[in-house]
């Protein structure tokens, strides 16, 4: 009986761990996909929603996006502290919005404060075909 409470627990844990949106490795950054359509009337396109919530002070590591990624981002709560390719930084509060041309390299994005998490919604316009979003810049 023991042995069998035993598994189900660890069952549930590996269940529960499926379950959960992926986290970055310790950065305080957690992707959850919203949303994905192909966009019937431009063959080839697919509009992709991502919601991405740090934690106070997280940070996203930093990335490419696929080359035929248009991104809108999208500041759902908090203050998100943004640079694209070789743009100033700058501050987004709730409410505000920017976009990322195809291709962009995405050197900072993180939680503004150091208090309180951050949400922002993440809507690309991307090739069908693209699966792999971002790629990290190592």
């Amino acid at each position: 009986m023991k042995i069998r409470s035993i598994l189900s627990a660890a069952f549930a844990a590996i269940a529960i761990t499926m379950a959960t949106p992926a986290a970055a490795h310790d950065t305080g950054e957690t992707v959850t996909p919203h949303f994905q359509q192909t966009i019937p009337n431009i063959p080839g396109k697919s509009l992709v929603a991502l919601v991405v919530d740090y934690t106070p002070g997280g940070a996203s590591p930093s990335h490419i996006h696929a080359k035929s990624a248009f991104i809108f981002g999208y500041v759902l709560s908090g203050e998100i502290e943004s640079q694209v390719n070789d743009g100033p930084r700058r501050v987004y509060r709730a409410g505000e919005s920017f976009y990322e041309t195809p291709g962009s390299r995405h050197p900072v994005s993180r939680n503004a404060s150091k208090t309180k998490p951050a949400r922002l919604l993440a809507v690309f316009v991307v090739d069908t075909d693209d699966k792999e979003l971002t790629t990290p810049v190592k």
